[in-house]
C-alpha cells in the first residue's frame, strides 16, 4: 500500500490560500483486494525535515476512513508555510509509512496585511468608450543578499504582471469575473527565481475585462467603475531573514503602450508600432511615464484566488482554407471553440490584419455573423515590419470554428495561424467512448461545450453580446460537468457570489454576477426569482457534495440556499403552490408544428409547453426536498424537520392543483411528467406507474423528445428509472430534428442552444438567440454516464466512498469503456459483448466499495468465486454483486439487453 495524490484544497502545494481550516486528502492504491483505510496520523511541521523540533502539531492515531477534505483544526498565520505529512495503516494492519512532505501556504489574511494600495493611470482617456491599456511599473533594488520573494497582485480589470521582462505565470484573465464590489481575488506568485541581487523591475498591463468593459445586449459600460486599477504587494525576505515590503503607491510609473482597445465583447486592437522597448525591463528610462493615482478605496475586499486559473490548455491548426463565395478568405479550425488566433506573419510597417470570428457559415458557404448580435468580435493587429511578428490577444476571447482574414495584402497560409483554447483549466476526471461513432462525438461536444463555456464563471454562450454566469443553465449541466472536469473549485468560487448578489428577501438572480438591469429589457421581471434558475443555489452545492463529498460548500452557502428557500415558502403562503413572479419555465422547449411565436411573452410552444407554475411548484418540493437533507448532513435538526414537513404538503398541493382525478398532468407534456417523476411528486405504486405511462405514450407519440432546458435533464432517467429504457435509448439514438444527435448529423462540434440551430432545411433559427456553443442540453451526458456506461452514485455515501455499477445495455451498442478518477481514486467500468454473452471489467479504487448490477441472470454467476466479490441476489434484470476495492473481470454466457 503507498498513498498519492496528496492535496491541499484540490491543489498540490498551493500558495496564498485564506481558508480558516485547510483540508487535506490523499489516495490509496493496493495490489490487495479490499483494502481500506483503518485510521491515519498527521504531522505538521516548520520544515520538510520533519525534525523533532519542527513539528509542531500531531493528530495521533486517528480511526477512520475518512482520507478526504480533513479539515486542519489550526490557527495560520498570514504568510505562514506549513509542510505536512501523513501516515495509515489499513484493515489488514500495513502501514503506509509516512508520505512525502507536502505543504501549503497562507496569503494574506487580513486586509490590514496590505500595503499595497489600489492605483489608476493618470493618463488621459475617453471611459465612454474603450481605450488604451494602462502600463505600469516600477523599479526595485533589493538591499541585500535574497532568500525569497512573493508577490501578492489583483485588479479591477484584467491585468498581465511582469518581473525582469518575464511575464508571471501562465494564467490568463486574471483576476477572474466576481462580484467585484464585494470581491476581488488575488493572486500569489514565488519570484525567488527570477528577482536577482541588484535592480529588478515589476510590470502590468491593464485590460477592461468584465469590470468596465462592454457587458449585456444592453450595451452597459464601466459595470463596476469608471477606471481600472492595480494592487500589487512585493515581499522580499534576506538571507538575514528580515523583510522588505513594496507595495503599489503613486511612485509606481504610467503610461498606454501598443494595446489601443481591449474588450471581451468586441475584441483588441494592438498597434506594435506603439511597442515600447524593454518597459518591463532593468536599464528602461521611464523619465516621460506619470506617476499613478493612488485610489482611496479600501482593500477590505481582497479574497485569496479560489478556482484554477484560464489557461491555454491545447492548440489548433486550421483544417482548410478557402475563399467563400463572396469572396472572403476563411479558415476552418474543424472545431468550435473558444480562445483566440495567434498570428505568425511578415507585413509592411503599417499594414494591418484583421481576423473575424464566426462558429458557421450560411446556406451558401459564406462567413455568417448575425448570431453574435450587436458586437464586433474581431481583433486588429498593425505591423511594424520588422521580419516574422507574431501576436495573439490578451484581454478578449471569442467562441469560432472558422476565422476571416481582412484588409491583409499579403499571402495567409495554414501554418501562419493557430487557435489557442482557452478555458478554467480544470482536471479532467471523466471520459467514456463505446462503440456508437455518433455517440462518441455527442460526448466529445458535451466536453467542448463545457470547455468553452467554463471560463472563471460559467456561461451561457461565449460568442455574442452575453457571456454571462445563467444560473440555471449551470444548475442543469452542473451534474454532467462533474463527472466530466473537477469542478470542485471552479463552483464552490462562484457560488460566493450568490449571497452577494441576492437580494434582501432572498430572491436569486437569473445571472451572477448580476449586470443585467431591470431584465434585460424584456419587461418579464427585474431578473430575480425565476425557478430553476435560482434553485441553482441549492442544487449545485448539492451536487458538489455528491461527487466530491464535500460539506464546506453546503456550510458556506447555507444561508443563501435557506434564504431562497424561504423566499419560495413565504410566496406560496398556505396554499403550497409557487405561482409568485416570472418563470422561463421549460426553457425553448420543442415547437410542434413548427408554430415560432416570437412576439410572445415566452418561448413555450404549443404540443410541449407545460405550465410554469407547475414546474415552479415541483421545484419548490425539489429544493425543499433538498434542503432537508442538507439540513440533515450539517445537524441543524430544527430546519430538517421543518422541510419534511413541508414535503407533503407540498405534494399534496401540486397532486390537488395539477392532476386530474383519472391521474393525468394537466400540462400533459414529457416535461411535466419527467420532473414529476425525478423529482418523486408522487407516491410509489400507481401514480408513478400512471405519469410513466404516459410520459412514454407521449414519447410513441411524438417519436422524439419535446423538452426544453428544465425537462430534458430528467428525461432519459424518468422513462429508464420508471420501466422504459427503450424509449430513453430511442431518444438518445434517434438523429432526426429534434435530438442529441440531429446537431452531430448536421456538422455540430459543441452542443447548441436550440435543437433546431441550423432547421432542417438548411436554414437558421432566430439570430436573436442562437448560439452554437451552449452547454444545457449538454445534460445528457450525466444519464450516459450512468447508464450506457453504468457508474450511479448513491446519496448517502457522497463522493463515490460506495457507488453502484449498473449499466443498461442496448442492443445498438457492442461495448462501452468509462474511466473517472473519483477523490478515492480510478474507477473504470467497461463491458463488452462477446459471443451469446458479457464480459466486464471494473476497477474499484481502494478505501470504496461497490454494489455491482451484472446485466445477466445466467444462473452460474451464483456461484461466482472471484476474492472480493459477493453474491447479494439475483432478480429479473441483473444478478447482484457486493464488491470491494480491488479489479475484477466477470463473464457471463448470457446477456440483457434493452430492446
Amino acid at each position: 500500500m503507498k498513498l498519492i495524490d496528496l492535496r491541499t484544497e484540490y491543489k498540490i502545494n498551493p500558495i496564498g490560500i485564506d481558508v480558516d481550516k485547510p483540508r487535506l486528502s490523499w489516495k490509496l492504491v493496493s495490489n490487495r483486494n479490499g483494502v481500506f483505510q483503518q485510521s491515519y496520523q498527521l504531522q505538521l511541521s516548520e520544515n520538510e525535515s520533519f525534525d523533532g523540533c519542527s513539528i509542531f502539531w500531531e493528530s495521533g492515531a486517528v480511526e477512520t476512513d475518512q482520507s478526504t477534505n480533513i479539515e486542519i483544526e489550526q490557527a495560520f498565520a498570514s504568510r505562514q508555510r506549513v509542510y505536512w505529512r501523513v501516515n495509515v495503516k489499513n484493515n489488514f494492519n500495513e502501514e503506509s509509512g509516512w508520505s512525502k512532505a507536502q505543504f501549503f501556504e497562507m496569503g494574506l489574511l487580513n486586509p490590514e496585511d496590505w500595503n499595497g494600495k489600489w492605483i489608476e493611470s493618470t493618463v488621459e482617456e475617453d471611459v465612454s468608450d474603450s481605450t488604451a491599456c494602462p502600463f505600469f511599473r516600477k523599479l526595485i533594488q533589493p538591499a541585500k543578499e535574497i532568500k525569497s520573494v512573493r508577490l501578492y497582485v489583483s485588479s479591477k480589470g484584467l491585468y498581465e504582471i511582469y518581473c525582469n521582462g518575464n511575464r508571471i505565470g501562465n494564467e490568463y484573465f486574471n483576476p477572474g469575473w466576481t462580484s467585484y464590489h464585494e470581491r476581488i481575488q488575488y493572486y500569489t506568485y514565488d519570484l525567488s527565481d527570477l528577482f536577482q541581487n541588484g535592480e529588478n523591475v515589476i510590470g502590468a498591463i491593464l485590460g477592461d475585462g468584465w469590470y468596465r468593459g462592454y457587458l449585456v445586449w444592453q450595451g452597459n459600460k464601466n459595470t463596476y467603475g469608471e477606471k481600472s486599477a492595480l494592487i500589487a504587494q512585493l515581499e522580499i525576505t534576506y538571507a538575514d531573514n528580515s523583510v522588505k515590503i513594496i507595495g503599489t503607491d503613486e511612485s509606481w510609473k504610467c503610461t498606454t503602450g501598443p494595446l489601443i482597445k481591449s474588450d471581451i465583447y468586441n475584441g483588441e486592437t494592438y498597434d506594435a508600432n506603439q511597442e515600447i522597448e524593454g518597459w518591463n525591463k532593468v536599464g528602461y528610462i521611464d523619465r516621460n511615464w506619470l506617476n499613478a493615482k493612488v485610489q482611496s478605496e479600501k482593500v477590505s475586499c481582497l479574497t485569496a484566488v479560489e478556482n484554477e486559473p484560464v489557461r491555454i490548455t491545447e492548440t489548433i491548426k486550421p483544417i482548410e482554407k478557402f475563399i467563400t463565395p463572396k469572396g472572403e478568405l476563411v479558415f476552418d479550425f474543424g472545431q468550435n471553440l473558444v480562445g483566440w488566433v495567434q498570428v505568425n506573419l511578415k507585413g509592411k510597417k503599417g499594414e494591418k490584419i484583421v481576423l473575424s470570428h464566426a462558429e458557421v457559415l450560411d446556406q451558401k458557404g459564406n462567413f455568417y455573423l448575425d448570431n453574435i448580435r450587436d458586437i464586433e468580435a474581431k481583433d486588429t493587429y498593425i505591423f511594424k515590419g520588422e521580419g516574422l511578428e507574431t501576436y495573439h490577444p490578451r484581454f478578449t476571447f471569442h467562441g469560432f470554428r472558422y476565422v476571416r482574414i481582412d484588409d491583409f495584402q499579403g499571402e495567409v497560409e495554414i501554418e501562419n495561424l493557430e487557435a489557442q483554447v482557452l478555458h478554467s483549466d480544470m482536471e479532467q476526471l471523466g471520459s467514456f467512448e463505446c462503440s456508437d461513432a455518433l455517440i462518441n462525438r455527442l460526448c466529445k461536444n458535451i466536453d467542448w461545450g463545457l470547455r468553452g463555456n467554463f471560463l472563471d464563471v460559467p456561461t451561457d454562450c461565449p460568442q455574442r453580446d452575453e457571456r454571462l454566469g445563467w444560473t440555471g443553465d449551470a444548475q442543469v449541466f452542473a451534474a454532467t460537468a462533474s463527472f466530466n472536469r473537477n469542478t470542485a473549485l471552479f463552483y464552490s468560487k462562484w457560488m460566493k457570489d450568490f449571497p452577494i448578489e441576492q437580494k434582501a428577501d432572498g430572491s436569486v438572480p437569473w445571472v451572477v454576477p448580476n449586470v443585467i438591469k431591470d431584465g434585460g429589457g424584456t419587461g418579464w421581471s427585474d431578473g430575480f426569482g425565476a425557478t430553476g434558475w435560482s434553485d441553482a443555489a441549492i442544487i449545485i452545492p448539492w451536487e458538489v457534495y455528491q461527487t466530491f463529498g464535500d460539506t464546506r460548500i453546503l456550510e458556506t452557502q447555507y444561508e443563501s440556499m435557506k434564504a431562497w428557500e424561504e423566499y419560495m415558502i413565504h410566496h406560496s403562503n398556505e396554499k403550497y403552490l409557487f405561482e409568485y413572479g416570472f418563470h422561463f419555465g421549460d426553457w425553448l422547449s420543442f415547437a410542434e408544428y413548427m408554430s415560432y411565436h416570437y412576439n410572445a411573452p415566452d418561448y413555450g410552444y404549443a404540443g410541449a409547453y407545460t405550465e410554469k407554475t407547475l414546474i415552479a411548484t415541483a421545484y419548490f418540493f425539489h429544493s425543499t426536498n433538498l434542503m432537508m437533507k442538507i439540513a440533515s448532513v450539517l445537524g441543524k435538526s430544527d430546519d430538517e424537520v421543518k422541510y419534511k414537513a413541508l414535503l407533503p404538503k407540498i405534494q399534496a398541493a401540486f397532486q390537488s392543483e395539477f392532476m386530474t382525478p383519472n391521474g393525468r398532468l394537466t400540462s400533459n407534456s414529457q416535461a411535466a411528467y419527467s420532473i414529476g417523476l425525478m423529482f418523486e411528486l408522487h407516491e410509489e405504486g400507481e401514480i408513478s406507474e400512471n405519469w410513466a405511462k404516459r410520459l412514454a405514450q407521449d414519447v410513441l407519440h411524438f417519436e422524439h423528445l419535446t423538452t426544453g432546458f428544465l425537462g430534458t435533464p430528467v428525461l432519459c432517467d424518468a422513462l429508464s428509472n420508471y420501466g422504459y429504457p427503450e424509449l430513453a435509448y430511442k431518444l438518445l439514438f434517434n438523429k432526426r430534428y429534434p435530438s442529441w444527435l440531429y446537431p452531430v448529423t448536421k456538422g455540430a462540434t459543441t452542443i447548441w442552444e436550440r435543437w433546431d440551430g441550423i432547421k432542417p432545411d438548411g436554414t437558421f433559427q432566430d439570430v436573436g438567440m442562437n448560439s452554437f456553443n451552449h452547454y444545457a442540453y449538454g445534460a445528457i451526458g450525466n444519464w450516459i454516464y450512468s447508464c450506457l456506461g453504468g457508474l450511479n452514485k448513491i446519496e448517502e455515501f457522497p463522493g463515490y466512498k460506495r457507488f453502484e455499477i449498473k449499466p443498461l445495455i442496448p442492443k445498438e451498442i457492442e461495448f462501452s469503456n468509462l474511466k473517472y478518477e473519483s477523490v478515492f481514486g480510478e474507477i473504470a467500468i467497461v463491458w463488452k459483448k462477446i459471443k451469446r454473452g458479457l464480459k466486464m471489467e471494473v476497477k474499484v479504487p481502494a478505501n470504496t466499495s461497490a454494489l455491482l448490477y451484472f446485466p445477466s441472470i445466467d444462473r452460474e454467476l451464483k456461484n461466482l468465486k472471484i476474492e472480493g466479490i459477493e453474491f447479494i441476489k439475483q432478480t429479473s434484470e441483473a444478478t447482484i454483486f457486493k464488491v470491494v476495492a480491488g479489479g475484477y473481470t466477470i463473464e457471463s454466457i448470457s446477456r440483457i439487453e434493452v430492446n
